[in-house]
């Protein structure tokens, strides 16, 4: 039986990853947050290169420079009793498979989309993860102070296009030059826009007298003409549905001007969930478990460049995590005394002494730890569920410029390919090639490579499309098997995979080879032999 302590930590407990597309203002809503919850005293502007504002969730250099989240970043604080960790996540596809990997650690997620976009490609994709994986999804309808789409064309356009049905929270009125607020149908108020008032409604709701005379006639009109219209042919409201991830609440409002964000952070933390039980490969481990155990989502290099260090992000799963005890790595078997732990905001950092299940903290890696790892003080041999892997469709051969310099090449290769920043193989010649999923990581690949190791590359295109993983036991004899159409090369774990220019190469390859089974992925987990 839990103790008390531990129960009552674990209901304070709410972490969330924030998904979108490229600049719907996901980095703007997760900073506004931040300055409510007290974590910060002033927000960055993304793009404010002028005035050396940036937003504090982009801490990495190339972030400020280019605008863009590249990485994801975790930051936690306390709020109205509950604590908050906010997984901060990039919005561009050509970093998706650290913002999938993310999503795993998460109990909701809140789904940022631009009210004058609607839909995007990007939200749609992360959508569907957070669904197929039953994340409870929130969704904020961004920048209301601009022209936006009609709000029940939004709604339908969610309902449509990701086959979710929605209810909705807060209500605007209007929109650009014409937003004066936003109706909260559950609370039965209305928050004005420039007056930084909150005008509470009786029991007729926007159909009473409160609001004559307050808002432009004609947006009153389509206030209560729209109110009518999802209160008869909407969906009703149901706690239940939003906690199982079949029905997304809906806000609106504007990150930019930090309005609407107090009733959607109010509301957020009384509907979401706690954390809940976690599959492993033996079954379930519920939060309450006496028995500490947390797996490894992220792992990041130079957080802090004065000290070259590696950061191991660990969501704890269950039990009680103390400062200086020791675990159990299931992958190895081996005894790891946990001496050095922070809690994080970017990269900012303090040690904490104890963590609760719910709870995201940093530990130091000395080269110990792979992304998916378990970590657990008991007896049993427990694995949490595989993270997802993505197979590269780019690849590159990298070589240092400088010869001389070809040590700090090296370890920055492999700290970024522990990272999962990058995919990195090797053939029989010990070339080094990249994989990756977008063109942008590689440009962040060679920008920390030159500043945070000191090594400048030179990059060359090779003629390959399609990665597949060799699922054997043993690697002996595969050389034989390569020809002119394909490459034999090894991942950073020794798994062999061949590399094909198509599709086409590699449906030739599968008939004339049926001996051999090529997989899209391995678990990280898997052993293999060179015997």
């Amino acid at each position: 039986m839990a103790n008390q302590e531990l129960l009552n930590e674990i209901a304070k407990r709410r972490i969330f990853g924030i998904i979108s597309h490229p600049d719907a203002g996901k980095t703007t809503l997760t900073e506004k947050l931040l300055l409510h919850g007290g974590a910060i005293r002033e927000a960055g502007t993304v793009k404010a290169q002028k005035n050396s504002k940036y937003a504090k969730s982009d801490w990495m250099e190339i972030e400020k420079q280019r605008g863009i989240s590249v990485t994801s970043s975790v930051m936690q604080f306390e709020y109205d009793e509950k604590m908050v960790s906010i997984m901060d996540t990039p919005g561009h596809n050509d970093f998706g498979e650290d913002t999938y990997r993310v999503l795993t650690s998460v109990d909701s997620a809140v789904m940022v989309i631009d009210a004058a976009k609607g839909i995007e490609a990007q939200t749609k994709k992360l959508f569907q993860v957070c669904r197929l994986r039953g994340i409870p999804i929130f969704t904020f309808m961004n920048k209301l102070d601009r022209q936006a789409k009609d709000p029940l064309e939004l709604m339908q356009e969610l309902e449509d296009v990701l086959g979710m049905p929605s209810v909705a929270v807060t209500w605007p009125i209007g929109s650009g030059m014409q937003f004066e607020g936003v109706y909260d149908r559950l609370e039965n108020e209305v928050h004005l826009f420039r007056k930084d008032e909150v005008i509470k409604l009786g029991e007729d709701g926007v159909q009473g007298p409160e609001l004559e005379g307050i808002l432009e006639q004609a947006n009153l009109d389509n206030l209560r003409s729209e109110i009518d219209l999802i209160e008869g042919a909407g969906n009703d409201f149901d706690l239940e549905l939003v906690q199982e991830g079949e029905l997304t609440p809906v806000f609106f409002g504007t990150a930019l001007v930090d309005f609407g964000i107090t009733p959607f952070l109010n509301h957020f933390l009384d509907m979401s969930p706690a954390p809940g039980p976690r599959k492993t490969t033996t079954g379930e481990v519920n939060p309450s478990d006496e028995t500490f155990s947390g797996f490894i989502f992220k792992i990041q290099a130079n957080m802090n460049p004065a000290h070259r260090d590696r950061i191991a992000f660990l969501r704890i799963c269950s039990g009680t995590f103390e400062r200086g005890m020791s675990v159990t790595l299931t992958r190895t078997g081996k005894q790891i005394k946990l001496s050095q732990s922070t809690q994080l905001m970017a990269n900012d950092r303090e040690t904490v002494d104890r963590a609760y299940a719910g709870d995201v903290i940093g530990i130091y890696d000395s080269g110990n730890y792979q992304i998916g790892d378990t970590l657990t003080d008991g007896k049993q041999k427990l694995f949490f569920e595989p993270l997802p892997t993505f197979p590269p469709e780019l690849f590159l051969r990298v070589a240092p410029v400088n010869s001389m310099k070809s040590k700090h090449f090296h370890k920055g290769v492999d700290q970024l390919a522990q990272e999962g920043a990058i995919q990195v193989y090797k053939n029989e010649f010990n070339d080094v090639i990249l994989g990756a999923v977008g063109r942008l990581q590689f440009e962040v690949f060679e920008y920390r490579l030159k500043h945070e190791y000191n090594s400048d590359v030179r990059m060359e295109p090779v003629n390959y499309t399609v990665a597949r993983w060799v699922k054997t036991d043993n690697v002996k004899g595969l050389q034989r098997f390569q020809d002119s159409r394909s490459m034999l090369v090894f991942d950073r774990y020794g798994r062999p995979l061949f590399l094909f220019p198509n599709q086409f190469a590699l449906d030739r390859f599968k008939e004339r080879n049926e001996e051999i089974e090529l997989v899209e992925a391995l678990d990280v987990n898997r052993e293999i032999s060179v015997e």
